[in-house]
């Protein structure tokens, strides 16, 4: 995929670049090394085993009312999989897989495909039973009426628990990408205008657990274009598509893929679109990202990236009423579906 629009890395499964024209529309770095050493805002990673937060960084009751202790490495709550989370695992691969087709895009031309894949080992980080994890990248285009050459990007995520003799039936799975998106060719993020698609978001306490069901968002109008200012308005937020928390299963490939946010930046004329079966997403517009000048490119601050990362509730693990959205057990496949498009006008 050497001449592709698009570069991941063994490291995290991450995406590294998303060019739109001349312009990398995703925050990152040249090489692995560095992505190693200056990575702490997860650029591009692939999260797991549970993307966004765990409250007090531990399980409450797994594998018949067992608790499991996991690292406190965000406040007193578990963030992103933990000290070493699947983002910071190197995976197998890339291994081509072939001309894949993504369903619910349409025809895209091209369509090669690469899978990265993990073993994660029963334990890690604190997480109870062996399971396999996989990502397959599938790139494409598609050429609209009016001439405009659109970049696709599919990822299919796919994990398995396998370990025998553990003692563990079940364990919970919320995989993500963790790309942060710059459509203005400068340091800042401001200018861009974003559409969510729905104004449902889940309360959170000072620590970003949920506090109650999905409620009205204050800051922004869903459905309603808005503009990114310098500061303002700061997201960090999980919205939900899907209300009926209890119906989501853990494999959601068979659900209608949704478009979740679109993005634009006037000078650029660069277009983004998020789409996802997840029932939720994170929107957050990167108040903490904090990265000093490296290997040439300038120093990456606040408000430098945002992020749109499909997934299951926020602490649903914890949460008797959204467990079964997040709780992967012996037989079953968790799944999802993400697609990246991205266009110049």
């Amino acid at each position: 995929m050497s001449d592709a629009p698009v570069s991941f890395l063994p490291l995290g499964a991450i995406i590294q670049e998303l060019r739109v024209g001349d312009l990398n529309i995703v925050q990152g770095f040249p090489t692995q090394d560095l992505y190693v050493s200056h990575n702490g805002p997860f650029f591009g990673e692939t999260i797991g085993r549970v993307a966004n937060r765990i409250s007090n960084a531990k399980l409450d009751s797994l594998n018949g009312g067992k608790t499991y202790q996991l690292a406190a490495n965000n406040g007193v709550n578990n963030l992103h999989g933990g000290v070493v989370g699947w983002g910071k695992r190197v995976w197998n691969g890339p291994t081509p897989v072939g001309i894949r087709k993504i369903p619910g895009v349409g025809e895209i031309e091209g369509g090669e495909s690469v899978k990265f894949t993990l073993l994660s080992e029963d334990g890690d980080e604190g997480f109870p039973g062996t399971v396999e994890a996989s990502v397959v990248y599938t790139v494409g285009k598609q050429v609209q009426e009016d001439g405009k050459e659109v970049i696709v990007l599919g990822m299919e995520y796919e994990a398995e628990l396998v370990g025998e003799g553990e003692g563990v039936e079940e364990t919970v799975i919320n995989m993500t990408n963790h790309s942060y998106f710059n459509l203005s060719g400068g340091p800042s993020i401001e200018g861009t205008e974003v559409t969510l698609a729905t104004n449902n978001y889940l309360p959170v306490d000072d620590g970003g657990i949920p506090t109650g069901g999905p409620a009205p968002f204050a800051k922004v109008q869903g459905q309603t274009p808005f503009v990114l200012g310098a500061q303002e308005p700061d997201i960090d937020d999980c919205f939900v598509l899907n209300e009926a928390a209890g119906s989501i299963p853990i494999d959601t490939r068979s659900q209608p893929l949704t478009k979740l946010v679109s993005a634009s930046h006037p000078e650029t004329k660069i277009h983004l679109e998020v789409l996802s079966t997840e029932p939720a997403f994170q929107f957050y517009t990167g108040k903490y990202i904090d990265v000093p000048e490296v290997a040439g490119i300038p120093a990456r601050a606040a408000r430098s990236g945002f992020c749109v990362e499909p997934s299951r509730y926020v602490n649903a693990a914890n949460v008797p009423e959204w467990k079964d959205q997040m709780l992967l057990k012996k037989g079953e496949k968790y799944g999802s579906w993400t697609v990246y498009r991205a266009w110049k006008e």
